[in-house]
């Protein structure tokens, strides 16, 4: 049964749709500063969790290749991510940066014992048509105003975030607390951008304390253990579908809080991803019903 690891891996999902509404009221903080603070804060739940259990930590007797990989997906994409965000507009390169879902269900066809069936197509399609809804609401001219620099390092992000998640799989038997060492060495390396990058800026009042301690326990800390969970135990077809939630949560948490309007286009949008997500869930709520008959024959 994979539906358990799915929905922790789910859970991510849930925790990076708080990413921008903590983001905004973090600060002025720059990104690199801000990304190895999470990122330390990430390992801390890692390492305290091991500590109480001191054999786990020999999780970190691992080849080059899987600390390769955690450099890879988690410094590598933030790294990116915050390129692309300087040099193009946010909408649109972060419409060019959630092409990591569909990248991941399309891909996952190339892993074995997987199989790519047209629901996870057409789900991953309906997922991307909604989230191109909410990314682009707003948005006047189209693409433009930013670099190829921009635009360019939006699509590697894509790239990253799906080709780290399906090696991730690869990856199956190692354990989910190397994690907090990715965690170390993304801190270390953000902390070293920053010194050369940036201008050091701290948080002027409580609340944005909070708001980046919150950042690294969730959307940039624990999201990342689920994750790393899910797609090497779960259904990982259904959670990159599932991931197109993310923008769709971050809207509505947005107009909760203010930063936005309803309308006909979240809507639209809502049915689109809900719609696909479940369409693309199809065989995994098939089996659910399969187990309750088959408990109800043993019965």
């Amino acid at each position: 049964m994979r539906n358990i690891p799915t929905l922790i891996g789910f859970s991510a999902v849930v925790m990076w749709s708080a990413l921008a509404v903590l983001t905004a009221a973090s600060g002025t903080m720059p990104p690199f500063q801000l990304s190895a603070i999470c990122f330390l804060i990430g390992s801390l739940i890692g390492l305290t969790a091991m500590v109480r259990d001191p054999k786990r930590f020999r999780a970190f007797r691992q080849p080059a290749k899987v600390w390769a990989l955690g450099l890879f997906g988690l410094f590598g994409y933030h790294f990116l991510y915050f390129t692309a965000l300087r040099n193009a507009p946010a909408v649109e390169a972060g419409l060019i940066a959630y092409l990591w879902p569909l990248l991941i269900v399309v891909g996952s066809a190339l892993l074995p014992g997987e199989r790519l069936g047209w629901h996870h197509v057409t789900g991953a399609v309906m997922g991307l048509a909604g989230t191109a809804l909410i990314l682009m609401r707003g948005a006047e001219g189209g693409f433009g105003g930013g670099s190829l620099i921009g635009y360019g390092a939006a699509g590697l992000c894509a790239l990253t975030w799906s080709g780290y998640s399906l090696m991730s799989r690869r990856f199956g038997a190692t354990p989910t607390d190397v994690i907090a060492g990715f965690c170390v060495i993304s801190a270390v390396l953000s902390a070293v951008c920053h010194v050369f990058l940036e201008t050091t800026v701290w948080p002027e009042t409580s609340g944005q304390w909070l708001a980046v301690i919150g950042l690294g326990l969730g959307p940039v800390g624990l999201a990342f253990y689920a994750w790393d969970y899910g797609v090497k135990k779960g259904d990982i077809q259904v959670l990159g579908v599932a991931s197109y939630a993310a923008p769709l949560l971050s809207t509505l948490i947005l107009i909760l809080f203010g930063h936005g309007k309803a309308s006909i286009t979240i809507a639209v949008a809502c049915l689109l991803i809900t719609g696909g997500a479940f369409l693309a869930a199809k065989d995994l709520l098939r089996g659910k019903a399969a187990d309750r008959d088959r408990a109800k024959l043993s019965a």
